[in-house]
């Protein structure tokens, strides 16, 4: 506020800079939606790591392509993971209970497992008294043990009165991660101590063990998931695709395989087109890009057609062909295929980090980890054929190993002559886009004159001027590279009137060489006179 004076002296008075640093947001968040082994239904659950996922979702899963997809995209350099659990109850009891008594052998407290699927039938559950001063004898210790894992879980001073801070059913919603109150009586009995030379929680639940409670209703891991668990839906509880609304923010989309004629080759399997539909429609709505599988029949040259993937050729997707084999940890080792979206998308994120978004994730830099093979091996010419068409191959050379050949979105066919031709480019706009979007907020409600179209061109300038120093752009000086402009000219009279400031934004994009021309001339020897 300015000062008033009021008394003859020295007055100070902070100025507003008007500097509000624009911060680009993540380039290669990656959100993958399918079936896994446990872990929430229809949440948005941010992972950094496998050794994440393995905790939250389970490990690798034969009946699942998501956590190999998982797999391949850490391996491959990926940083940020976004996973979203379908389910399919199929009419099956989907959640384990333990059952604990109280002194007279009636049910005290039912538990129930966390999330639904046969992991919850590995738990085991003791009740202990030695609590801090409990004058009124409410309160006790509860410990949870998940066997398949070796995770135990401890929760001490648990009250069973209701209006207590400490009441069980509340305690374990917000701090359990293995198992919820599905019916409450009063406090259960303490559990007996393990008989001499015993451990606390009994290892095998075949053992009889007085120790514990077993989980005696045994849960099923539900069917195999369907188009519907998939694209899920937008109405509160939100589900399946929709569930991502929750996160932040997502750059790569994958869509695992989850569908196969054969029982047992779901690994292998595909999406189908309504899928792959709904998936293009959210990522172009979260400024993200579909990355899309090659369906597991395109077994050659000639099988690729975008036309044929039920999807519009839009420039939020972009397409890989062949397939990759890769070693099955759950099949001793031996080759497995898959498909390759989530190897593309650790890729990506290992391009983004060493080298920024505007480099194209392809060269032999780009190299596929974890890929042993090919399903198809593609020579010169028959990627020739595939590259002017907008589908991105993927190739092994020797003594370089098995590298992206393409950077093209699905717009990227020759006979599209699109803008967004090459994926580096489109990415880079969405960045932009998405960077700007979120760095503009302040500008809301603000007076809409010069003082703040200044302030606009100084902050986006500084921006886009940051990125010119780190090559993202064309040319050799800032004039060259982008442009930012919002003076008068881009808003007028009629402009402030109805509220409105319009900011142009321009940008002159790398793109990458396709194509290495060299040529060589033979030089006639000079002839002195």
């Amino acid at each position: 506020m300015p000062i008033t004076p009021t008394y003859p002296g020295v007055y100070i008075e902070e100025l507003p800079s008007g500097v509000r640093t624009i911060t680009g947001v993540s380039t290669s968040v990656t959100a993958f939606v399918g079936r896994a082994r446990r872990g929430p239904i229809n949440e948005a659950v941010t992972i950094h790591s496998f050794t994440d996922f393995e905790r939250v979702m389970g490990s690798l899963w034969e009946e699942s392509s998501m956590g190999y997809a998982v797999y391949h995209y850490f391996l491959n350099g990926g940083k940020d993971a976004v996973i979203v659990r379908t389910f399919n109850e199929n009419g099956d009891t989907t959640l384990a209970t333990i059952e604990l008594e109280d002194a007279g052998s009636a049910q005290a407290i039912l538990l129930e497992a966390a999330s639904p699927g046969s992991w919850g039938s590995n738990l085991l559950a003791r009740v202990d008294y030695a609590t801090k001063e409990d004058l009124t004898n409410v309160l006790f210790n509860l410990k949870v043990k998940d066997t398949s894992t070796g995770l135990i879980e401890t929760h001490r001073n648990l009250s069973s009165v209701e209006q207590d801070a400490r009441f069980i059913t509340k305690i374990l919603k917000e701090e359990s991660n293995l198992v919820r109150v599905q019916s409450f009586t009063t406090r259960p009995a303490e559990t007996p101590a393990p008989d001499a030379g015993a451990t606390e929680f009994e290892d095998n639940p075949d053992i009889p063990a007085l120790s514990n409670a077993i989980a005696a209703i045994t849960a099923t891991d539900g069917g195999n998931i369907g188009d519907s668990e998939i694209m899920g839906s937008g109405v509160v509880p939100k589900t399946g695709l929709h569930a991502l609304d929750d996160a932040d923010i997502i750059n790569l989309l994958c869509i695992p395989p989850y569908d196969s004629a054969t029982s047992g080759e779901i690994l292998n399997g595909d999406v189908n087109d309504q899928v792959r539909a709904a998936a293009l429609a959210y990522a172009k709505n979260r400024r993200a890009i579909f990355l899309v599988d090659p369906p597991s029949n395109w077994n050659d040259k000639d099988d690729p057609d975008p036309d044929a993937l039920g999807i519009s050729l839009d420039e939020n997707a972009a397409l890989y062909f062949p397939r990759i084999k890769s070693p099955d940890a759950l099949q001793e080792g031996r080759l497995g295929t898959f498909a390759p979206s989530g190897v593309i998308a650790g890729l990506i994120a290992r391009t983004d980090s060493q080298r920024g978004v505007w480099k194209a994730p392809a060269g032999i830099e780009a190299s596929l980890k974890g890929s042993l093979d090919l399903s198809v091996q593609l020579t010169d010419a028959e990627n020739g054929e595939l590259n002017p068409r907008g589908i991105n191959c993927l190739r092994a050379f020797k003594g370089v190993g098995r590298v992206a050949w393409g950077a093209r979105t699905m717009r990227g066919s020759d006979i599209l002559a699109d803008q967004w031709k090459y994926l580096p480019v489109r990415r880079l706009a969405l960045y932009l886009e998405e960077s700007l979007f979120r760095g503009s907020k302040w500008i809301v409600f603000e007076p809409n004159d010069e003082p703040l179209w200044a302030q606009i061109r100084l902050n986006f300038g500084s921006f886009m001027h940051n990125l010119f120093r780190q090559g993202a752009f064309q040319g050799t000086s800032p004039k060259d590279a982008y442009l930012v402009k919002c003076d008068s000219e881009t808003t007028t009279q009629n402009d402030i009137n109805s509220g409105v400031v319009n900011i142009i934004v321009g940008f002159a994009p790398l793109k990458p060489a396709e194509f290495v021309i060299i040529k060589i001339q033979q030089l006639a020897g000079q002839v002195d006179a």
